[in-house]
């Protein structure tokens, strides 16, 4: 098993990745907490903060497919600064909302930075193989999960504090400088396909994506499909985190116990980031500590994977009762303990059997069923509350919804040795 700080010190192109991913990452929670501010200000609505979550993901539902089809075909550093840039530019669009009329111009900024975002997380996940050696992924993937914990909590508390003193405008100034900060150090990042690949690379992408035009993009999804439905264990894994964000309606559950029920801040910000913050204290570490504790035998890999759903419930049922807002950060804390093991660790499980060749559309297929969810369950979530659910209810509704799932990952991954991953043609 390597070790992560010697990964960090050895792997210069990680690195590099890594730090990128620092910056783009702390940004971003700032930017969420000043979305959750703003549109709590403006509307009031616990509905239009879930269209603001449906419009967050769905997108990535939409694009995240053929998006998969062009991480696959360009050089997936392309990809990545080119999202990155984009980005940057569409959250100052956000500098211009003023006002309730203006709430169009916000919906569509949004929905246009992340169907930017489904081609660089695709592309993020499947560039990481060429970046790493295989013993590497599972540490690589739990030092991404921890940085993605780590700034979650990080930048949520400083979107909080920066949004409930200097204004919303400055969290999105921050955020747009943070993308093109991510994008000049991914530039110096070298990637080279690994030996043994490169062959099949080649031969897979051709001259460039205006190759064989639509038919021959939609040809390639299809395979990418038909790769997932083929291998048992890989579908399962391809799903795991659409099936973990069917609860995603936690993401507007944390901003209506932080406005609603423990108010700490110009109109609850505080409260907000600090609740954000919990996701992201200690569970960075969670996967870290797993790994230590059981190794990184795919049998434990898998196995923790599906436990992970159950802890997720017991942190909602605990949030549930809790009579302060520090117990229930606390029991936010626990709760993403589980959320972070299943994400990493289904992550290096898929960068180990996939492929490499069609990483990208595996992962853009993962991105759009997970994004998908969230959207869904956020948006319900959102009427729930508007129908007069209380959050304390929402919470035990959510935790049921992991439970089930949860059920239904145990009997997927438990038992039995998986079928090695095989390539497969589809007409």
């Amino acid at each position: 098993m390597v070790g992560y700080v010697a990964l960090l010190r050895r792997n210069r192109n990680f690195r590099r990745l890594w730090y990128g991913q620092v910056v783009s990452q702390l940004g971003d929670w700032l930017d969420s907490i000043a979305l959750f501010t703003l549109m709590l200000k403006l509307t009031g609505s616990g509905q239009a903060v879930g269209l603001l979550l449906l419009a967050e993901f769905l997108p990535g539902a939409l694009v995240g497919p053929l998006a998969g089809v062009v991480v696959d075909r360009l050089p997936r550093k392309l990809v990545l600064i080119a999202s990155d840039l984009g980005r940057a530019a569409l959250v100052l669009l956000l500098l211009l909302v003023r006002g309730p009329e203006d709430l169009w111009l916000l919906y569509a900024a949004v929905i246009a930075k992340v169907s930017l975002a489904a081609f660089f997380e695709p592309a993020r996940a499947a560039i990481l193989p060429s970046l790493c050696a295989r013993d590497e992924l599972v540490a690589a993937n739990a030092i991404s999960g921890a940085t993605w914990s780590a700034m979650l909590a990080l930048g949520a508390a400083l979107g909080g504090l920066v949004a409930g003193t200097l204004g919303v405008a400055t969290a999105f100034w921050l955020d747009s400088l943070s993308f093109v900060l991510s994008a000049a150090l991914i530039a110096t990042v070298r990637v080279a396909a690994r030996p043994e690949t490169r062959d099949s690379r080649e031969e897979t992408r051709g001259p460039g994506p205006e190759a064989g035009g639509v038919g021959q993009a939609l040809a390639e999804l299809r395979e990418g499909f038909g790769y997932v439905l083929a291998h048992r264990e890989v579908f399962w894994l391809t799903f795991n985190k659409a099936m973990w964000s069917l609860g995603g309606g936690v993401l507007l559950l944390l901003a209506l116990f932080g406005r609603e029920v423990f108010p700490i801040g110009r109109d609850g910000a505080l409260s907000i980031g600090l609740l954000y913050a919990a996701r992201g204290v200690v569970t960075g570490f969670a996967p870290l500590l797993a790994q230590r504790l059981g190794g990184d035998g795919e049998r434990f890999l898998r196995r923790a994977t599906a436990l992970a759903f159950f802890v997720t419930a017991a942190g909602y049922v605990a949030l549930s009762g809790a009579p302060g807002l520090p117990l229930a950060a606390l029991a936010v804390l626990f709760a993403h303990i589980g959320g972070s093991i299943q994400w990493v660790f289904s992550t290096a499980l898929l960068q180990t059997r996939v492929p490499d060749r069609l990483l990208g559309r595996v992962f853009a297929i993962e991105y759009a069923a997970l994004t998908l969810a969230t959207a869904l369950s956020a948006y319900f979530t959102g009427l729930a509350r508007d129908a007069g659910v209380p959050p304390w209810a929402l919470s035990l509704g959510l935790a049921g919804v992991f439970l089930a799932v949860g059920a239904v990952m145990v009997g997927a991954l438990w038992h039995g040795r998986p079928e090695p991953a095989a390539e497969v043609t589809v007409g």
